[in-house]
């Protein structure tokens, strides 16, 4: 029998899945969710289901009691199914969420192939999010590209929502992404405070980064960490123009450093090759590292993407430029001017992932100018009350 809307927000549930299974981004932006969770039900045991990759930035977390990992096996194929050792994975995945004997599963990403898990758990509360609504559009002033309504995320994918016994209201889009994941507070009795975003970051994280910090010698220096690197081809910003940002900021005594995961490495170097004297870390951190090295930043710069997010989480200035996405909807959280976006393009926002699939140029991307992205960053700055020249910061490591 389905909880009535009343018992669902006053149970005790005693064993909780939440599941947010990528990307970096998205599971920062949910941890204000587990946070909030685990204030609501302090004596629960509150699982994590995520990505391995993802999976290291989690675990440490002192409000999550099991960090479980969805393995990139099961990822395979469409909806994760699509060779026998992919569905072989999931098969086991499944069994081991069934004999876990949940309650309640909290299901914030919203595909098929997390529903069904949802489902297979055979929890008696499944929570997620609606399905899409032609409405949802319609509570929008603004007009949206064609490119926008069919890409854009407007609520769970895939028939996903089947499997919930509860859905979370999508209103509108016209939101940013963690409000919108907060929106699961009224259906759960969470607490209406703000969202927070605090989570640990390791000692072994911390002492890694200073040794690195050592090791090439700008340990008391003012740090610009600057994040290259995209999943999607078309949020990449110009690589020129990174390389541009850098230089302008070491001529002014910052260090610069280059950061991003294995896969954003060579962009990495590509950077480096342009603007001599920035110390590249891509492919060399774990995500705690990278969360230690932003904590100590002065100022980070990047695309749309997840160091952004991270960023924001721990409280650091970060200018952030933009193309196929809306900052409105996944720009830096509450961040009013930390984000740059070419203007008066009809093709924006378009949530196309591929350039060969852009027909406009990247004119999203190619429209930001250096000169205006040194400009914020400066600006910034002196909001913060920072000069553009060496000096010592206090760091925690």
């Amino acid at each position: 029998m389905t909880l009535s809307a009343d018992e669902l927000r006053s149970r005790d549930f005693s064993k909780i899945l939440l599941i947010k299974l990528s990307a970096v981004g998205d599971v920062v932006h949910t941890i204000p969710v587990l946070n909030k969770l685990r204030r609501r039900y302090p004596n629960a045991q509150l699982d994590w289901l995520v990505t391995p990759g993802i999976a290291e930035l989690l675990r440490h977390h002192p409000a999550i009691s099991n960090v479980l990992a969805f393995a990139r096996a099961v990822r395979a194929g469409p909806w994760g199914l699509g060779s026998l050792a992919a569905l072989a994975g999931y098969v086991r995945l499944a069994t081991k969420l069934r004999a876990a004997s949940y309650d309640l599963v909290v299901d914030m990403h919203g595909q098929m192939r997390t529903a069904l898990l949802a489902l297979a758990t055979g929890a008696p509360a499944r929570v997620g999010f609606d399905r899409p609504r032609a409405e949802v559009w319609q509570a929008s002033e603004r007009a949206f590209p064609e490119q926008t309504r069919k890409h854009a995320w407007q609520g769970a994918r895939e028939g996903s929502w089947l499997a919930y016994t509860h859905t979370i209201p999508v209103p509108t889009l016209e939101m940013h992404a963690v409000d919108r994941y907060l929106n699961v507070g009224p259906l759960l009795g969470l607490d209406e405070g703000p969202a927070d975003f605090s989570f640990p970051i390791p000692q072994e994280a911390d002492r890694r980064i200073e040794a690195l910090l050592d090791y090439y010698d700008i340990a008391k220096a003012k740090i610009v960490v600057m994040a290259p690197g995209t999943i999607w081809e078309t949020k990449q910003w110009r690589r020129d123009a990174f390389a541009e940002v850098a230089r302008h900021f070491l001529r002014q005594k910052f260090a610069v450093t280059l950061i991003g995961s294995e896969r954003e490495r060579a962009v990495c170097d590509a950077v480096a090759a342009l603007a001599p004297g920035v110390v590249n870390l891509g492919g060399e951190t774990t995500l705690s590292e990278l969360a230690a090295l932003i904590r100590g930043a002065t100022i980070c710069v990047t695309n749309d993407s997840g160091p952004m997010h991270l960023a924001v989480a721990l409280g650091r200035p970060v200018v952030s430029v933009f193309g196929p996405t809306d900052p409105i909807w996944i720009g830096p959280y509450r961040r009013d001017g930390a984000v740059l976006q070419a203007k008066n393009l009809p093709c924006a926002p378009c949530y196309l992932r591929q350039l060969s699939r852009c027909a406009y140029g990247h004119a999203c991307m190619h429209g930001v100018a250096a000169s205006a992205v040194i400009e914020r960053m400066e600006a910034m700055l002196k909001q913060k009350g920072e000069k553009v020249a060496a000096g010592a910061q206090t760091r925690r490591f």
